[in-house]
C-alpha cells in the first residue's frame, strides 16, 4: 500500500515540476521580477501616458474624421480631392513611419529645443523626464493616422441612416446643420460606437509604437526597467498584463456605451446571453446562446 501511494506522490511531483518548468522556462524565467514590478512607479506612470496618449489621440482622431466626413460632402472639389489624397496617404502608410517623421519634423522646423525646455512632466511629478516633442509627434501620428479611419467609419454611420431623415428634418424648418445635430448624428452613434469603440481598444495598443521614440510610454518604461537588471521576458510580461487589464477594461466600458446607445433598438429576443468571459473570447457555452455580432465598418481595422 505504502509502495503504491509513494508511486502516485513521485508521479504527481513529476506532472507538477513539468508544469512548473514550463511556466518558469526551465528555471530561466523569475515570477517574482513581475510581481515585484507590476506596480513600480515607472511602470504605473508609463500606463499613466498611455492612457493620456489613447484618450487624446482618439478624441481628435474622431473630430478629424467628422470634419473630414463633411469636407467630402462639400461642393468643392479641391476639399474631396484633399480628403481622398488624405485617407490614401494615412491608410497607406505604417503608423510607425508616420511617428518617426513627425518626430524629425519638430528638430527641422527649431520647434524641439523650446519644448523640450518645458519639462513638462517633471512638473508635473513625473519621476522622469518625457521629451515633450517626442510625445507631441506621437500624439500627432495617432491623431491624424486615425481621422483616416474614422472617416471611413463616419461615412458609413451617416450614409446607414435613411434620407428621409434629413428631409423630414428640413421640412420642419430645420438648416442642414441643425437637422445633421439633432436627428441624424443621434441615430447614425448606434452604428458608428461599436467599431469606434473597437477603434479605441487598437488604440490603447498603438501607443506601444511611442517608445521608438523615447516617449516614457507603458512598453518603453518596461524596457528601461528590463535593462537595468537584464530581465526582459519579465518585464515584458509586466507590459502585457497591464495592456491586457487596460483593453478588458475598456471591454465592459465599451458593452455598457453599445447597451445604452441602442437600448431602444434591442429586442430582449435577441440579446446575447452569453456571460462575459464567451463574449470577450469568442467561445460559445454548452447551452448556447444567440450571438449578436457587430458588423465590420468600412474604414474599421481588422
Amino acid at each position: 500500500m505504502n509502495a503504491v501511494l509513494q508511486f502516485f506522490l513521485n508521479l504527481l511531483h513529476a506532472i507538477v515540476q513539468f508544469f512548473v518548468n514550463i511556466v518558469t522556462l526551465n528555471g530561466q524565467f523569475d515570477w517574482s521580477r513581475v510581481v515585484d514590478n507590476i506596480f513600480a512607479r515607472i511602470i504605473i506612470e508609463g500606463v499613466i501616458i498611455t492612457l493620456i496618449l489613447a484618450v487624446l489621440s482618439q478624441l481628435i482622431g474622431s473630430v478629424i474624421g467628422l470634419l473630414l466626413y463633411f469636407a467630402r460632402r462639400s461642393d468643392l472639389a479641391i476639399l474631396r480631392r484633399f480628403v481622398g489624397l488624405y485617407i490614401w496617404f494615412f491608410r497607406g502608410t505604417p503608423l510607425l513611419v508616420q511617428i518617426l517623421f513627425l518626430n524629425e519634423l519638430a528638430p527641422a522646423l527649431g520647434l524641439a529645443q523650446p519644448l523640450i525646455q518645458t519639462h513638462l512632466f517633471l512638473k508635473l511629478g513625473f519621476s522622469q523626464d518625457i521629451p515633450v516633442d517626442a510625445f507631441i509627434a506621437t500624439c500627432v501620428a495617432l491623431s491624424l493616422n486615425e481621422g483616416a479611419y474614422m472617416a471611413e467609419i463616419v461615412r458609413a454611420g451617416i450614409d446607414a441612416i435613411d434620407t428621409g431623415q434629413m428631409e423630414a428634418a428640413r421640412s420642419l424648418g430645420m438648416t442642414y446643420w441643425l437637422g445633421m445635430r439633432r436627428i441624424v448624428l443621434p441615430q447614425a452613434l448606434r452604428v458608428i460606437v461599436p467599431p469606434l469603440g473597437n477603434e479605441f481598444n487598437s488604440m490603447l495598443k498603438s501607443t506601444s509604437l511611442a517608445y521608438t521614440i523615447g516617449v516614457g510610454d507603458l512598453l518603453g518604461n518596461s524596457r528601461a526597467l528590463a535593462s537595468s537588471f537584464f530581465a526582459f521576458l519579465e518585464l515584458y510580461t509586466v507590459a502585457a498584463l497591464w495592456y491586457l487589464a487596460l483593453t478588458t477594461g475598456w471591454g465592459f466600458i465599451q458593452a455598457r456605451i453599445e447597451r445604452r446607445v441602442n437600448a431602444s433598438n434591442i429586442d430582449p429576443a435577441l440579446m446575447d446571453k452569453r456571460s462575459w468571459w464567451q463574449r470577450m473570447t469568442g467561445l460559445r457555452g454548452p447551452s448556447g446562446g444567440i450571438a449578436v455580432e457587430t458588423p465590420v465598418l468600412e474604414g474599421e481595422r481588422r
